[in-house]
């Protein structure tokens, strides 16, 4: 059983060692335990500092791309060198190396498909109460879009079974977190949530540059995937509501017309006839979004199938 741990990196000389250094070298259960550093295009020692530190592998992208990029590059790297469990963490030293041994234990036992750490958002004393109360509903968010419970929507601290990293498709970039969390409770994978501890913060989110920009980015990015993975249940529950007020209004319409006071409720039959018919394109613009998921999927079912040929070689 071989555990890689990815650690997706940019500018990070500071704290890298120090990560590497707090990272569990020998788990039960795992027979080999190696590093793996990906330098997101870093303009300063990052991937020398790495080496020195102990990663067994560093790969350095020709430019900073973004989390997410860094995040997938890793993934596809661990599988190609023999991962059967894969760990993302932080390059900041922001989450407990030694937790990591927590984080396999349900892969291990065969409970989970994906691993996640709970920070218990809600008792950081380091995020203002503001921030984790946005913590916890964007959460709650992520859980109805996802279909499955989740505590710690934002957290990076994850485990991935091997069969779980090959079906994953990170199209963001930005963050994978999010995207991939809507991905797996789509794909009906075993999600669970074990508590991690954090360390002190060594430096300001590169990620959350500001408070506005985050939360922008965050709902745009969680309705992007919602309505990439569950575009039937998007468009038509969006195509129902404006067909049930057309039809609402049209039989307001009726009312009055049967008084005979329809002349002077005119607009309201314009009205209802428009949300109609605004209605009615956008469960049809759903049917034409299902079957471009469904195109998806047998592309995502093709890069599967050629992740196991590349395994078997």
């Amino acid at each position: 059983m071989k555990l890689i741990i990815q650690i997706p990196a940019y500018n990070e000389e500071a704290t890298l060692p120090q990560t590497i250094r707090d990272l569990p070298r020998f788990i039960p259960g795992i027979d080999e335990v190696r590093v793996l550093v990906v330098d997101d295009g870093s303009t300063d020692r990052t991937a020398e500092v790495a080496r020195q530190a102990g990663a067994d592998y560093v790969i350095r992208l020709k430019q900073h791309q973004g989390l997410a990029t860094a995040f997938a590059v890793g993934i596809d790297e661990a599988l190609r060198l023999g991962a059967d469990i894969i760990v993302n963490t932080d390059a900041d030293n922001q989450y407990c190396g030694e937790d990591i041994v927590r984080l396999v234990q349900p892969i291990l036992r065969g409970e989970a498909d994906i691993v996640v750490g709970d920070r218990g958002v809600a008792a950081l004393s380091h995020f203002s109460p503001f921030k984790r109360w946005l913590q916890r509903l964007g959460s709650r968010i992520v859980s109805w879009a996802a279909g499955i419970p989740i505590p710690d929507a934002t957290s990076g601290f994850r485990a991935f079974s091997r069969e779980a990293a090959m079906r994953l498709t990170v199209l963001s970039d930005y963050t994978y977190t999010l995207e991939t969390l809507i991905q797996a409770g789509a794909r009906r994978m075993r999600v669970m949530y074990v508590p991690v501890r954090t360390n002190p913060p060594t430096r300001p989110s590169r990620l959350i540059r500001s408070l506005s920009s985050f939360l922008m980015i965050s709902a745009l990015s969680i309705l992007r995937f919602y309505v990439m993975y569950r575009p039937i249940r998007a468009f038509l529950s969006l195509g129902g509501v404006l067909i049930g007020g057309g039809i609402a209004i049209g039989l307001r319409f009726l009312y009055f017309f049967a008084q005979g006071r329809g002349s002077g409720h005119v607009q309201s039959l314009i009205l209802a006839s428009i949300l109609i018919i605004v209605g009615f394109q956008i469960c049809l613009i759903g049917l034409v979004a299902d079957l471009v998921r469904v195109n998806r999927l047998i592309l995502e079912e093709i890069l599967y199938r050629i992740r196991r040929l590349d395994e078997s070689k």
